[in-house]
C-alpha cells in the first residue's frame, strides 16, 4: 500500500495518468490480481483529483472499479451501497457511471435489491 500512496502522490503532482504512470499504477494494482477495497478508495481518490484524466486511465478506472466489484461474481447490500455513495458523490450519475451501473448489471450472477434500486436512481 505504501508504494500505490507514493505512486498516488506524484500522480497528483503530475496533474495527469497516463503512460508509464498508468502502466505502473496497473502493476501495483494487480500485484496480487485483485483489487481490495482499500485499493479501490485510493483509486476514486485518485480519479476525483487528478487534474487531467486521460482516456486511458478513464478505462482502467472503472474497469477496475467492476472487478473490484464483481470479485465473486455477485454484488451484495454492502456493494450496492458503496458503489451509490461513489456514484452519488457529486449528486448524480454521469454518463460513464450509467454505463458501470449497466455493465455491472449484465455480468453479476446474482443482483441484491439494494443494488436493483440503485440502478433504477442512476438510470432514471
Amino acid at each position: 500500500m505504501p508504494k500505490l500512496r507514493e505512486l498516488m502522490q506524484k500522480m497528483l503532482s503530475d496533474g495527469k495518468v497516463d503512460g508509464h504512470g498508468l502502466v505502473s499504477l496497473c502493476d501495483t494494482l494487480y500485484a496480487d490480481d485483485k483489487i481490495d477495497r482499500q485499493e479501490a478508495e485510493l483509486l476514486i481518490e485518485l480519479h476525483k483529483r487528478v487534474e487531467r484524466v486521460s482516456p486511458a486511465f478513464e478505462s482502467f478506472f472503472y474497469q477496475a472499479i467492476k472487478r473490484h466489484v464483481l470479485t465473486d461474481g455477485k454484488i451484495d447490500a454492502e456493494e450496492a451501497d458503496w458503489l451509490k455513495r461513489m456514484i452519488f458523490a457529486d449528486g448524480r450519475a454521469d454518463k460513464r457511471e450509467k454505463k458501470l451501473i449497466r455493465e455491472l448489471k449484465g455480468e453479476a450472477t446474482h443482483l441484491c435489491h439494494e443494488f436493483e434500486g440503485l440502478y433504477a436512481d442512476c438510470l432514471e
